[in-house]
């Protein structure tokens, strides 16, 4: 780990590589032990390094997007956490565009909205990155990834370079050619609609409006907790078992939307892990459904 460690330093610099990283700063949950090393690649290139320098050291590495959707255990992450970050490269090409793994979503939304181009307002509050959203197929408002992604540049398991169209990334509810065969995002390119200003604004902040009324961005989350059971909300399923508000610890059911796991302060991964348990067994009862977390759970 040690020389892993100094080839790390020398290709990123000390402002790219960090030892024991407070995993709670990088995680929209704002919870999570430390990460042994942290490495912040801001090209291609060096991201392909840093993946096949851990492959040759035998270091576990794990590849951290906006940490949206992320819960990472007290224990923290062993080995080499990737974080795709400061890969935040945006081009206009035409009616496309080309953005890197680590752009936000809200930012290749706005950078949409500034070039007239429609196809991309459901992004606007999803608060993960292209990397996480292209890999989940991220969604929201009837609008989803698989309607606007043309092709992207991967990194399979070989750390290899590797170019998908869209049919190659067989997009499903939340699924992806890239979740199931372990790829790394590292640059998508959307194709879009040219369309007027005012009104891809105007869309974009009625579904901007809606999250706000109805959705916690008041406290730290990881988004919608659990799976949308099969013609069912489980939103609705949480709240029915009377559980609007419950919480273990510092981790609390939404009392605004029971789909929702928030941190209302001072939460550890094992008290949302303990309530998540709690809510999955107390609806299974009372109803048979068995609800399973839609948040990825690291660490240790």
């Amino acid at each position: 780990m040690k020389n892993l460690i100094g080839d790390l330093l020398d290709r990123l610099g000390e402002s790219g590589v960090r030892l024991g990283e407070s995993m709670a700063l990088h995680t929209t949950f704002r919870i999570g032990g430390n990460a042994d090393v942290f490495a912040k690649p801001c090209s291609i290139d060096d991201l392909v390094f840093v993946l096949s320098a851990c492959k040759a050291a035998v270091v576990p590495c794990f590849v951290l997007g906006n940490g949206s959707n992320l819960l990472v255990r007290d224990g923290g992450i062993r080995g080499v956490t990737v974080s795709m970050m400061d890969m935040t490269q945006i081009t206009l090409e035409g009616n496309k565009i080309r953005a890197q793994g680590g752009v936000l979503l809200s930012t290749l939304s706005k950078f949409a909205l500034k070039h007239g181009l429609s196809g991309l307002e459901f992004a606007e509050g999803i608060p993960g990155s292209v990397g996480g959203g292209v890999v989940m197929n991220a969604g929201a408002y009837g609008g989803e990834v698989a309607d606007v992604f043309s092709h992207g540049v991967f990194i399979d398991k070989q750390n290899q370079v590797i170019q998908m169209d869209n049919p190659a990334m067989a997009f499903s509810y939340r699924k992806s050619a890239a979740q199931s065969g372990g790829l790394v995002v590292a640059e998508a390119v959307f194709e879009l609609t040219a369309a007027d200003t005012a009104e891809i604004a105007a869309t974009m902040a009625d579904f901007q409006a809606q999250r706000t009324s109805k959705q916690p961005l008041d406290k730290p989350s990881a988004g919608s907790t659990f799976k949308r059971p099969p013609g069912k909300f489980a939103g609705k399923l949480i709240m029915d078992a009377g559980l609007r508000g419950y919480a273990i610890g510092g981790a609390q059911v939404s009392e605004k939307h029971c789909g929702f796991v928030v941190n209302k302060g001072g939460a550890t991964a094992a008290d949302v892990l303990a309530l998540m348990e709690h809510v999955i067994q107390t609806v299974k009862s009372k109803t048979g459904i068995t609800l399973e977390p839609e948040v990825k759970i690291v660490g240790e």
